[in-house]
């Protein structure tokens, strides 16, 4: 047995290198967040979404897209390396149409934005 270990090393590392990725691969999907996770998330990215706007002002959207991002991996540092950032800036996308919904619907959340 050990002879044909040593004579096929190759095939053996081959296979542990397989039975790794597929680990991994396990292991990435286990962590992906739930439902609910994704749900709070989301807040959190329509609450900064708004804090960017009421900040940086309109017209600064890649600026705004990266103090999003930063908060998020601050906050995400392990969800932030299994979410791809396409993922996140259709999350983000999805905060900035509800954010626009909310300024046009309430005024007080309009002056905060609009005064700060």
């Amino acid at each position: 047995m050990l002879n044909w270990i040593i004579d096929n090393w190759y095939i053996v590392l081959g296979i542990a290198a397989l039975l790794i990725c597929v680990g991994y691969t396990m292991v990435k999907f286990l962590g992906l967040p739930t439902k609910e996770q994704v749900r709070k998330i989301k807040e959190l990215l329509l609450y900064w979404v708004t804090e960017a706007e009421a900040e940086f002002g309109g017209g600064t959207g890649t600026i705004k897209l990266r103090y999003v991002y930063d908060l998020f991996t601050s906050k995400f540092p392990v969800l932030a390396k299994i979410i791809s950032f396409e993922k996140f800036s259709e999350w983000v996308d999805e905060a900035l149409v509800q954010m626009r919904e909310l300024l046009m619907k309430n005024e007080n959340i309009k002056a905060i934005v609009e005064n700060k």
